[in-house]
């Protein structure tokens, strides 16, 4: 698989038929544990001499085609699929990270992943320093003897900001620590982070990868491109406690990161995805391509037409020439920008939650991704635990308005919001 092209990946990568009776689609492997063929199979597997599946809380043979699938498409080395997203970062970062380290983080997230870096895990004694992230140096100007991670979203949700990898990369090589990116609004037809120097790679499954809100699921891919020896993680190069003596790097190399993922962070965090999830995944993969394509041309197309609407205030796409983000749009993400778009308008608070409530197409759900149009007023809804400082540099005004556009005919979308706007009271000159 390694010469075809990502939609030949995207349907083949991982199954061989012959170790599944020939079955054409990948089959859901609903079990527990699996049957040892003696004692002696059963301690190899547990001592890592042999490889195999144990229980499926580390491994299972449909996650496993996913997770080969995952990991060749965003060009990493392997990756290790979780139950969400959010148990994507968190494991990942869990993994890493002992209490009394430091975290650099873009400012431009998520709002449950600002409320993880920002409240939780601070508990357990893990710090997080926000920065923008327009301007890469800031990464290393916040990093303190203790960092052990820079980490950002390759497209910020909702602030959709275009972050320009490369120059990120460069300040976590510079200071030795690897840069986990989440790559979930892009997805990994329209962006590889790992091509511009991304060590790890994250995606909530559950968005345009599974495409059609039903199941949850997460991954984390490795890069296989850190040197865990470089001093600054001890866990992998000292004997691991956690398991009879190991040495992660010696024995695992570039591969020592996914690993413990695997046999500690699955072990002792339990975010296993379901196996029942992964076959979902599976059929939302084998048309990525197509999809996020359409998804790309309608989100460009409503921007387009929101720009030239009275009631709208602002609009923001990167596709859009007006975008302060268009020229590093061009560069990481030239075949589409994803299908996010946010606007404001200009009754503000009281007319965005108005026309999040009437629409009748998109469909008010805190969700992304989906194949129908999805709307939501994210200063009430996914930022609201956020004081109004952080919602602002997180991108979240009161009037922002976060679409999530489907595929749907895009003249329908046009006249479902312009029904919307004509009833929004008309907005008085002062």
């Amino acid at each position: 698989m390694s010469t075809t092209k990502f939609a030949t990946k995207a349907l083949h990568a991982g199954h061989d038929v012959q170790q599944t009776s020939g079955t054409r689609a990948v089959p859901i492997y609903q079990t527990t544990s699996y049957v040892f063929n003696n004692a002696e199979h059963a301690a190899n597997l547990f001592s890592l001499s042999e490889a195999g599946y144990i229980y499926t809380r580390l491994n299972n043979p449909t996650n496993d085609v996913l997770e080969q699938r995952l990991a060749q498409l965003e060009g990493g080395i392997g990756a290790v699929v979780t139950a969400s997203g959010t148990a994507a970062l968190a494991t990942a970062l869990l993994v890493l990270l002992k209490a009394g380290d430091h975290i650099v983080a873009s400012n431009s997230l998520y709002g449950g992943t600002y409320n993880l870096l920002n409240v939780t895990l601070p508990r357990l004694g893990i710090t997080t320093t926000f920065v923008d992230p327009s301007e890469p140096t800031n990464f290393t100007k916040a990093a303190q003897e203790n960092t052990r991670v820079f980490f950002a979203e390759s497209l910020g949700n909702p602030k959709l900001d275009v972050l320009d990898l490369e120059a990120i990369a460069q300040q976590a090589q510079a200071y030795k620590v690897p840069f986990i990116v989440d790559n979930t609004v892009a997805s990994p037809y329209l962006l590889n982070p790992i091509q511009y120097g991304a060590n790890i790679v994250i995606h909530s499954l559950t968005k345009y990868i599974t495409g059609n809100g039903t199941s949850l699921g997460g991954v984390i891919i490795d890069a296989g491109t850190f040197d865990w020896s470089n001093g600054k993680f001890p866990e992998f190069t000292e004997p691991a406690a956690g398991y009879h003596g190991l040495k992660y790097y010696e024995v695992l190399g570039a591969a020592a990161f996914i690993a413990k993922v695997r046999i500690e962070g699955l072990r002792d965090f339990g975010a296993a995805l379901s196996p029942f999830n992964a076959f979902q995944t599976l059929q939302g993969l084998e048309t990525l391509e197509v999809r996020i394509l359409k998804h790309s041309q309608n989100a460009l197309a409503l921007a387009e037409w929101l720009s030239e609407q009275e009631a709208v205030a602002w609009v923001n796409y990167p596709g859009l020439k007006t975008s302060k983000y268009y020229d590093l749009a061009q560069k990481y993400l030239p075949q589409g920008q994803s299908g996010i778009v946010t606007f404001g308008l200009k009754g503000g608070f009281e007319a965005a939650k108005k026309v999040a409530n009437d629409s009748q197409l998109f469909s008010l759900l805190a969700n992304i991704g989906d194949t129908k149009s999805l709307i939501i007023h994210p200063a009430s809804t996914t930022h609201q635990q956020l004081t109004p400082e952080q919602q602002e540099s997180t991108g979240v005004t009161p009037d922002l308005i976060r679409l999530s556009v489907g595929l749907e005919a895009i003249d329908d979308l046009k006249a479902d919001l312009a029904t919307v706007f004509a009833a929004l009271p008309v907005e008085k000159s002062v």
